[in-house]
Parts: C-alpha cells; sequence; structure tokens
C-alpha cells in the first residue's frame, strides 16, 4: 500500500463515509426518519480509529513530501478524536426525534469536522495545519447553530464564525513570519533553521501570533470571550463535541510546534504560556461560580481545564508531551460524557438548562444523575476517576521541572472548582419544591427510558473516565511513546537556546 494511502486511511475512511451520507441523504424523503444515516456514520468512525490502530504497524510513516508524519502520537489522538465522534453520534442519534430534516447533515458535518482534526494532528507542516484547522473549523461553525429557527443557535453560530476567523487570522500571519524568520513552514526546518536565523524577534513574534491562534481553539484566556455565548446557545451534543475533539487537536498541535519546532524559545514561550495557564484557570473558575445556566457553568470549566492543561507546558518535554496527552484523554472522556447526560435529560428543545430546572434529577432518572455526578466528580478531580490521574500528571511534571508556584495555583484553583460542581450535584438529589403536593406527598415521576445507542455511548465514556481513574498506566504508557517520537526533530535538531534581544 503507498504510504500517502497509510498516512492519510482514517481521514480517507471518514471523508468517503461523509460523502456518502450526504448523497444518501439528499435522496430520502422529507420526514424520513435518518436514524440509518447515524449508524452508517458510526460505522465509518469505528472503521477510521481501527485504521488508525492499523497504522501503529508501520511505526513512523512520511508522506507527502514530508508534509504529514505518521507515528504513535498521531495515531493517540486519531483514536481518541474517532473515540469522542463515536460517543457524540451515539448519544445524538435520536436526538433529531422529529426534526429529521436536517440530521444527516449533522452526521456529515461530524465526520468532515474530525477529518479536519485529524489531519491537524498528524501534519507537520503549518500550511497542512491550517488546512485541517479550517476544515474542522468551518463544520464545526455550521454545527454550533444547529438548531434552526432559534435565536440562540444563529448568535452562537455567528460569534463562532467571527472570533474564529479573526483568530485563523493570528495564525496565518504566525506562519507567514514562521517563514520570514526561517525560510520553511515545516516544523523539523524551522527548529533547524531557528539557528542560523538572522531574525530571531520576528520568529518569537510568529511563534506568539501562532499562540494566539490555538489559543482561541481551546478557549484559553484572555482569548475565551466566545465560549460561555456559543456554548449556550449551541446543541448539548455539538458542545459536547466541540469541546472535546477540536482541543484535542488544537493541543496537538500546539505541542508538536513549541516542543518539535521552537524548542530553543521554550524559557520564554514556557513562561507565556504559564501566564495563559493561570488566568484561565482563574477566570474560568470564578467565571463559573456565577453561573445558572449549567451549559455556561461548564464552559467556564472548559476555559479552567484549558488553564490546567497548559501547565504541563512548563515541564520537561517528554513530560510535559506524556502528561497533556493523558490530560486530553481524561478530559475528553468526562467532558463528552457530562454533556451526553445533557443531552439525554434536556432533549432537542433544551428544557433542563439552569442548575434548578436540574434540581431532583435523581429522583426522576436515577441513573442518569449518577451518571452526571460520576463526570462532575472526575471533573472534580477526586480519587478513582480519570480527571484525579490527569491533574496530578500535570501538576507533578511542573514540579519536577520546578516550576512549584504553578502547580501550587492549580491545586487552589482545584479547591475553588469544587463549590460549582458540588452545587449541582447537590442539586441534582434535592427534592425539588415541585415534587412534593400541598399535603407534602411526593409527587409520582414518569420513568423515561434512555435509548439503547445513548447507553452504550454513556457507557463508554463513563467506563472510560473509570479506567483512566484506576487502571492509567497503559494509556500513560501510550503517551510517553507519543511524547518520544514527537520529540525526534528537536532531538535531531539539537537546538541551543536562542537568545531574543
Amino acid at each position: 500500500m503507498s504510504p500517502n494511502v497509510i498516512a492519510l486511511l482514517p481521514e480517507i475512511v471518514l471523508t468517503i463515509t461523509g460523502v456518502l451520507v450526504m448523497l444518501i441523504e439528499a435522496v430520502l424523503t422529507p420526514g424520513t426518519s435518518r436514524k440509518s444515516l447515524g449508524w452508517f456514520a458510526i460505522l465509518g468512525t469505528i472503521a477510521s480509529g481501527a485504521a488508525a490502530f492499523y497504522q501503529l504497524q508501520f511505526g513512523t510513516v512520511q508522506a507527502y513530501s514530508g508534509s504529514i508524519q505518521i507515528d504513535a502520537f498521531s495515531v493517540f489522538f486519531h483514536v481518541l478524536i474517532a473515540a469522542v465522534v463515536l460517543v457524540t453520534l451515539l448519544g445524538s442519534l435520536d436526538y433529531f426525534h422529529g426534526h429529521a430534516t436536517h440530521a444527516g447533515e449533522y452526521f456529515a458535518l461530524s465526520l468532515f469536522g474530525a477529518v479536519g482534526m485529524m489531519l491537524m494532528t498528524c501534519s507537520v507542516e503549518l500550511l497542512m495545519v491550517f488546512i485541517g484547522l479550517e476544515i474542522s473549523s468551518i463544520s464545526t461553525y455550521i454545527m454550533a447553530g444547529f438548531r434552526k429557527g432559534q435565536a440562540t443557535g444563529s448568535e452562537s453560530s455567528i460569534k463562532y464564525f467571527l472570533l474564529g476567523s479573526f483568530a485563523t487570522a493570528f495564525f496565518l500571519y504566525g506562519i507567514a513570519l514562521a517563514f520570514g524568520a526561517t525560510g520553511s513552514t515545516s516544523i523539523a526546518a524551522i527548529a533547524a533553521g531557528l539557528g542560523s536565523s538572522a531574525t530571531p524577534l520576528m520568529a518569537f513574534m510568529a511563534l506568539a501570533m501562532i499562540i494566539i491562534g490555538i489559543g482561541f481553539k481551546v478557549s484559553a484566556a484572555p482569548f475565551h470571550v466566545w465560549t460561555p455565548d456559543v456554548y449556550q446557545g449551541a446543541p448539548a451534543p455539538v458542545v459536547g463535541l466541540m469541546s472535546t475533539a477540536p482541543k484535542a487537536a488544537a493541543f496537538a498541535v500546539l505541542l508538536r510546534i513549541t516542543f518539535s519546532g521552537f524548542p530553543g524559545f521554550e524559557p520564554r514561550w514556557a513562561l507565556l504560556i504559564g501566564i495563559i495557564a493561570v488566568l484561565s484557570m482563574t477566570i474560568g473558575n470564578l467565571g463559573a461560580l456565577l453561573q445558572k445556566d449549567v451549559k455556561r457553568m461548564l464552559a467556564y470549566s472548559s476555559i479552567a481545564h484549558a488553564g490546567y492543561l497548559l501547565v504541563a507546558f512548563t515541564a520537561f518535554p517528554k513530560d510535559a508531551i506524556a502528561s497533556a496527552a493523558f490530560y486530553i484523554a481524561t478530559y475528553s472522556a468526562m467532558n463528552v460524557g457530562a454533556f451526553a447526560v445533557i443531552t439525554q435529560v434536556s432533549g432537542y428543545d433544551e428544557t433542563s438548562r439552569t442548575a434548578e430546572d436540574f434540581t431532583g434529577l435523581a429522583l426522576r432518572r436515577p441513573v442518569m444523575a449518577a451518571l452526571l455526578t460520576f463526570f462532575l466528580l472526575s471533573l472534580i478531580g477526586i480519587p478513582f476517576t480519570g480527571g484525579f490521574f490527569g491533574k496530578f500528571y500535570v501538576f507533578s511534571a511542573a514540579i519536577g521541572a520546578g516550576h512549584i508556584w504553578i502547580a501550587v495555583l492549580g491545586l487552589a484553583n482545584s479547591g475553588f472548582a469544587c463549590f460549582y460542581y458540588l452545587r449541582l450535584i447537590a442539586a441534582l438529589y434535592t427534592k425539588s419544591l415541585k415534587d412534593v403536593t400541598t399535603a407534602g406527598e411526593d409527587i409520582a415521576h414518569p420513568f423515561t427510558a434512555t435509548t439503547i445507542p445513548a447507553g452504550i455511548g454513556l457507557t463508554l465514556a463513563a467506563a472510560a473516565t473509570l479506567i483512566l481513574g484506576i487502571l492509567p498506566g497503559q494509556v500513560l504508557q501510550l503517551a510517553q511513546r507519543a511524547g518520544t517520537t514527537s520529540l525526534a526533530p528537536v532531538e535531531k535538531a539539537s537546538m541551543p537556546v536562542i537568545e531574543v534581544k
């Protein structure tokens, strides 16, 4: 098989599946259920994940003139993105019941978005990264406003598009400056060219602009202003997807660019990213404390978790990449699971929005309440959940590099986060006044069954969160292997520290 085909095999599978979904959807009569298209998209996603595992046996593969590189690092994120898309599709398979006219578009866009995300993680050439970023972004821009006819959905999509385009411009200008400083847009060539560059200040400005562009995609402060409004207006399953998979792809890109492309500037970009991490943790947690809308609360929570993850960038390279990759995996599992629960509870019309609407959920849907509690406890970082080991490895890596101050601030912010997470958990198990008659008798609630596909998706997310909390070793080994392969260009370049005057 051609190296070019092997290198993009998961993306090829997803692209073919997405195109077929669009073609089949076009011939279906209005009002016909699109659930079969969802199942077809699910099969394509599983096949894509299997194709990513298949790539492992070839070791490191370079294709398309060295612009695409398949290694353990890219395979790790390919599998992670495929898993997130799989859980999202399973959880939203019945989401469009009664709204079937545009369900096929949703399934196709989910697959096309995943293509862009996977392309980002295996690209070692900045222009290819930009192409993947745009493929991913265009899909999510459309999906953010997918509940047609609702003002909040349109507002969400427009804000995301306008601010996203502005951030993309920063990223593109960063690529242009990197080319001007080193004569190349290849990550390995940039690392090799920095030592002899006559314009190190231009190179550092290029990296700063790239960090700004990616900072928007991961909703890190102070580039987070779009996040609460977009999360509030977008459909719950879309938020679950866009809060995890695109972030995983963006962090993968940032890891490659910083540690493999600009290793000589590490003292400076580590300080810059450390400041962004502290701002994200603090602003995210303080903002979440003030929210009543559950999706806005989780939006600010995602800003805080972006800060926790950025702490890893202050560590030594191998520890940083391994701990960051592990944290991305744990965050994806618990966050996509939390939004899958919200999807099942709220439905297409999102009848449950505020914490008050979730009050007494344990009486109405005890399994959903228990699962949401479990995911929220993992977001806090309680032991025996993936969130605990995720934070443990990130903070340990920072302490190992001597950055005790940022680890202490991270732990303090984790303590603040307990308030708003536990407040929602308490509401789940508190009897609402609506549930009691004037005579003090309990009102019986009709049982609402969760569909089998949604149950499978929730089970996968909960199992992943639990396994990462009690048996993290295997995934951590994969993350460490990913870190070793992604640092190969740095070791070849043997870059010294570059002084920017």
